[in-house]
């Protein structure tokens, strides 16, 4: 315990909040070189590779995850979702806070339906999550072709 007087020489420190995604709450001022704290949702960035890995120790599978340079110039990487991408090197590429729990560090996830990624294809439930617009999926596979349109047969009613 302190006295009093050590108190008055140093006083006690309040404890920062820790910051999880430090890649979101930075913005890089080139004029001054230099960063500046900022709450951003969501950052754009330019994958550098695209790439697989393996989960930890109960799941088996490869997950999906890209390498992503952001406009802040920091590199980070992030978890692209869904079934199949079109991302590669290169690729531009919208990226949300959020973990996926069984890649270690990997903090971030990739948007889809957004710049360069494409939403998933024949996505039906939870659509808004992997970019899918209303039509997209369900119009494709379930309505006729309009080529052929139906002929009302006329007959004489007696």
């Amino acid at each position: 315990m302190p006295t009093i007087n050590q108190l008055v020489r140093k006083p006690r420190k309040k404890k920062s909040k820790r910051r999880r995604r430090i890649a979101l709450a930075t913005n890089f001022n080139p004029l001054k070189n230099r960063y500046a704290l900022a709450k951003n949702p969501f950052k754009r960035g330019v994958c550098v590779q695209v790439l697989t890995r393996t989960p930890k120790k109960p799941n088996s599978a490869l997950r999906k995850v890209a390498k992503v340079r952001l406009s802040n110039g920091k590199e980070i990487t992030a978890y692209i979702p869904g079934e199949g991408h079109n991302l590669q090197e290169h690729s531009v590429v919208l990226v949300k806070a959020g973990r996926k729990r069984d890649l270690p560090g990997v903090k971030y996830i990739v948007i889809r339906g957004k710049y360069d990624a494409a939403g998933v294809e024949g996505r039906q439930k939870a659509r808004s999550k992997y970019g899918v617009k209303k039509g997209a999926s369900a119009s494709q596979s379930a309505s006729p072709s309009p080529s052929a349109p139906e002929t009302e047969s006329t007959e004489s009613a007696e």
